[in-house]
């Protein structure tokens, strides 16, 4: 098969296995299935409005219709606003739950429904696994196939969010409630649910702990681990077998991560105690799962001795485990002396729970006794299985036993895996500290260049003597990060290696930025490049802004360069993983930028990494919201440059996105195949070019045109002097810091006057979609595509519509446009924001127009999701619903500023309910 041709670019349109398109990805798209979910959706309102009528009284029920239909009628701002004018907080309440909980009800009708509509869009000799794998077989190179087939790995990495604090109560409520529809509950069952959901909390009582967060992530990813982890693995090993192909025994094709518990960035509240503490409860998840698996073995495996033998390996290890486990062995002999299957796994068993017990308190590994991570139990379990299959057994190890040892090794004995993250400016501070004691540098180190400290450290980093003796005390200064390191290779020794084996460097701009990290982790055990080299930790830069997503091909060519560096990478098997900002750029410059940026810097990471014989894993810090990289995920896999793409994956799920991707396990299930079979796609059919070079280099100057023209006008608009105030009062960005919704402060730490700079992308992102003005996910293409076409490229923009890249932005706008509301938005601007700052909407409202009407130039179509009416229509549903939420949320910022530091509690609830109810409208919200 044609290898990477370095400078070429890219595929057309229609290269992923499935179909993956964006209206499918936002709802349901067939008219069939769409009168079958509003069904449902008008039986459970007229549920929850029984249940408000007999809760709340019938005079609410009467508020809330009238509410509704002024909101859908001619008039419906100016009724709407009347009905809502002065409302007491008591109502309010009332109101915004109502509407909430409706958008709760109607989003998991839609996922039942659109998983119901996928299945029929993908009958099973169509499911995106089965087509990739007998492409592979056909088309790609044997050789190239099973290597990539050994070296497979996706890795979604959940993460937490402010908007999706929703309680697990709430969560396993909706899940029954989709369940009863699935299997045609009768009305009565229904009711039930609808009532508990009322009469249920929707709001923990105080502000969301880490922990808090850890438990809602752990929620998902146990019910992935229990059903949807297996069986799509089971399938990827049975559709390969029937494409002629094989995956190694000990590949791991998925696994789990995240970040809550880990990601130090900016949140004070992830302590090294907290991380020991959520990795504590996802162990005890991913026991819990074993141990049920391994409970259902030894019902089914009742093999006896009387009529099969087994092998001598088994008889081995049980006398070995009668050693380490004598009780075990006394109370199981009597009933299971000639079933050596039921006794062998009833010591896996016994030892699972010493592992939990170890875990929980603390307590030492014994070897023989309990698990140190999940090779122990894979062997155990293998012990089991090459004695089956020894021993006319091959079909029965197939079954169950197959299934446990596959989720042994994607889910580990942790479930998922904790990334670190922390700022690169952290490690320089510490380092400073440690080298100032030492008083070996002519000055303070703070003052060093970044290639003075680039070739200190990398002095250092080959250095055989240790940085400090620890027994002496550490600088103050230096002691939070140093215990960082210490925590995390401690967690490794009591919980295995993989359990934290990322650190993830944010804001990296330059070598030393890693560098720091790799003297630090050696100084704990971690790295060593000398004589004796290793290393248990992969060091990630973040490139986040569109300055260091320029200079990415750069940076990563001066770390490898570096020979400390170099070896460190060859420790780790010559993989060297990236990870690309989408949040950070898009404030920066704007969605056009961001997007043509990491564009770029996937392939200048590509060309580099092969140019030092480095393979390349790129995770993608993907948002919910388009304006943080959001929208069909294995559209823009397939969208990605030629051969950026080698066996592996990461990227982030969050938000809302993690409610309505995994909530279903028929969804979890398509989401997380479509991923994976995009990635096998890209891995080994899209490693060369699939356009001419000219024709790529001509599409590069247009896109160079676009990006220019819209960062532009992007940075006219947040350089304004005026925006500060205009996006703090006419969003409620501000209100949601108060309102405590998530564990990680909404603005970074820093001294002075606040400024948008200090903002994070998520509130960004948040405040600006809340009020349906959505900028982050449109402004600015719109003078892109103009300068481009008055430039003369107005052919070569029609032509790069079969250009996946190009299409996958278009469409993701264009979705972002059909959300975008400014008649909403106006009634923000009009009654939150002062009158001289005004004037910034009505640019706004320019640029949109520019952009609607630049956009359905390059689709060739007369309105906005003109190719799905279904959806445009379900858009327009859902829009008229929200709007009395947001006229009610309108109201509440008004009377919540007037109240000043004297607001009433049940006020801040309303109004947090408004936020949590148009997030669910919304769907991505940030």
């Amino acid at each position: 098969m044609t290898r990477t041709v370095p400078g070429t670019d890219d595929s057309p349109v229609s290269t992923g296995p499935a179909p993956d398109s964006l209206a499918a990805h936002t709802g349901v798209v067939s008219e069939s299935e769409h009168r079958a979910l509003r069904a449902d959706i008008r039986r459970l309102s007229t549920m929850l409005g029984r249940t408000l009528a007999d809760e709340a009284g019938p005079e609410v029920l009467e508020l809330v219709e009238k509410v509704r239909h002024g909101a859908r009628g001619a008039t419906g701002p100016d009724t709407v606003a009347a009905l809502l004018d002065g409302i007491d907080t008591g109502t309010a309440v009332l109101l915004a739950r109502a509407f909430s909980q409706y958008f709760q009800l109607a989003n998991v009708a839609e996922q039942l429904h659109r998983s119901r509509e996928l299945r029929a869009l993908r009958p099973p000799d169509q499911r995106p696994l089965r087509t990739v794998l007998r492409r592979l077989a056909a088309e790609a190179d044997p050789d190239e196939v099973a290597d990539v087939l050994a070296r497979a790995q996706l890795r979604p990495v959940f993460t937490a969010h402010p908007t999706e604090s929703t309680r697990q109560s709430v969560l396993g409520i909706l899940r029954r409630v989709v369940d009863a529809l699935d299997r045609g509950a009768g009305d009565h069952e229904l009711a039930a649910l609808v009532d508990l959901l009322w009469q249920t909390d929707d709001i923990r009582p105080g502000p969301p702990m880490v922990i808090d967060e850890a438990r809602n992530i752990a929620w998902f990813a146990t019910r992935l681990g229990e059903r949807t982890v297996p069986d799509l693995l089971d399938e990827f090993s049975r559709e390969a077998a029937d494409a002629g192909l094989q995956i190694p025994a000990d590949a791991r094709p998925l696994v789990l991560g995240s970040w809550v518990g880990g990601d130090r960035d900016g949140n004070p509240n992830v302590t090294p105690a907290v991380t020991r503490e959520v990795l504590e409860l996802n162990a005890d998840r991913a026991l819990r799962i074993h141990a049920e698996q391994v409970e259902q073995l030894i019902q089914e495996l009742s093999v006896s001795t009387r009529v099969m033998g087994v092998a001598e390996e088994l008889r081995g290890s049980l006398a070995r485990d009668r050693r380490a486990l004598p009780r075990v062995h006394d109370r199981f002999i009597r009933l299971n002396a000639h079933e050596p299957y039921r006794l062998k796994l009833s010591y896996v068993a016994a030892r699972l729970e010493n592992t939990r017990h170890r875990l929980a308190t603390g307590s030492a590994h014994r070897p023989g006794i309990d698990y140190l991570g999940a090779a122990g139990y894979l062997e155990d379990l293998l012990v089991v299985d090459r004695s089956l299959r020894g021993h006319h057994g091959a079909r029965i190890a197939d079954g169950t036993l197959a299934r446990a040892i596959r989720s042994a090794r994607a889910l580990g004995l942790h479930l998922v895996e904790l990334d670190v993250r922390e700022h690169a400016q952290r490690h320089h501070d510490a380092l400073g500290a440690i080298f100032d004691e030492l008083g070996e540098l002519d000055r303070p180190y703070a003052e060093l260049s970044r290639e003075e400290r680039r070739e200190l450290l990398s002095r250092e980093l080959r250095n055989k003597r240790p940085l400090f003796r620890r027994h002496y005390g550490v600088p103050e200064a230096a002691a939070g990060v140093l215990e960082l390191f210490d925590t995390v290779h401690a967690l490794q020794h009591e919980f295995g290696d993989d359990v934290v084996r990322t650190y993830i460097v944010s804001m990296a701009q330059g070598v030393d930025d890693l560098l720091a990290v790799a003297v630090l982790a050696r100084e704990s055990y971690m790295v060593e490049v000398g004589s004796d080299p290793r290393s248990s930790l992969d060091l990630v830069p973040l490139f986040e802004t569109v300055e260091e997503l320029s200079k990415a091909g750069e940076l990563l060519q001066g770390l490898l360069a570096d020979p400390g560096y170099r070896r460190q990478v060859a420790n780790r098997g010559d993989l060297q993983e990236i990870m690309l900002g989408y949040s950070d750029s898009n404030k920066g410059a704007g969605i056009t930028t961001s997007q043509w940026q990491i564009h770029r810097a996937q392939r200048q990471l590509r060309d580099v990494a092969a140019e030092h014989g480095v393979r390349l894993r790129l995770f993608h810090g993907r948002g919910g919201s388009v304006g943080r990289g959001g929208g069909p995920a294995g559209e823009a896999i397939a969208s990605a440059p030629f051969g950026s793409v080698d066996a592996t994956m990461k990227l982030t799920e969050q938000g809302e996105v993690i409610s309505d991707k995994y909530s279903l396990p028929s969804l979890a299930h398509d989401n997380l195949e479509i991923l994976l079979a995009s990635m096998l796609d890209a891995s080994l059919l899209h490693q060369a070019s699939r356009w001419p070079a000219a024709t790529l280099a001509r599409w590069d100057e247009v896109m160079d045109c676009v990006s220019a023209a819209a960062t532009a006008t992007y940075r006219r608009l947040i350089d304004d002097e005026g925006l500060p105030e205009f996006f703090t009062s006419a969003t409620p960005v501000e209100e949601l810091g108060r309102l405590n919704v998530g564990s990680r402060p909404a603005k970074r730490p820093g001294r002075g006057t606040p400024t948008l700079d200090d903002l994070r992308a998520i509130p960004w992102v948040f405040g600006w979609t809340q009020t349906r003005m959505v900028v982050p996910g449109w402004y600015g293409l719109g003078s892109g595509l103009r300068a481009a076409r008055e430039a003369g490229y107005a052919a070569d923009l029609a032509g790069m519509r079969e250009w996946a890249f190009f299409t996958n932005l278009i469409g993701n706008v264009e979705m972002t446009l059909a959300k975008t509301d400014l008649r909403i938005a106006s009634n923000y601007v009009a009654t939150l924001v002062d009158p001289s700052r005004q004037g910034l909407f009505a640019q706004i409202r320019e640029e949109h127009e520019l952009t609607c009407r630049e956009l359905l130039a390059v689709t060739g179509e007369s309105q906005l999701l003109a190719r799905h009416p279904v959806l445009r229509n379900t858009l327009s549903v859902r829009g008229a619903y929200l709007e009395p939420l947001h006229h009610l949320q309108v109201e509440l910022l008004a009377q919540r500023r007037a109240a000043g530091d004297e607001a009433d509690p049940d006020l801040e609830r309303a109004l947090l309910l408004t936020v949590n109810g148009i997030a669910a409208g919304m769907k991505n919200t940030g």
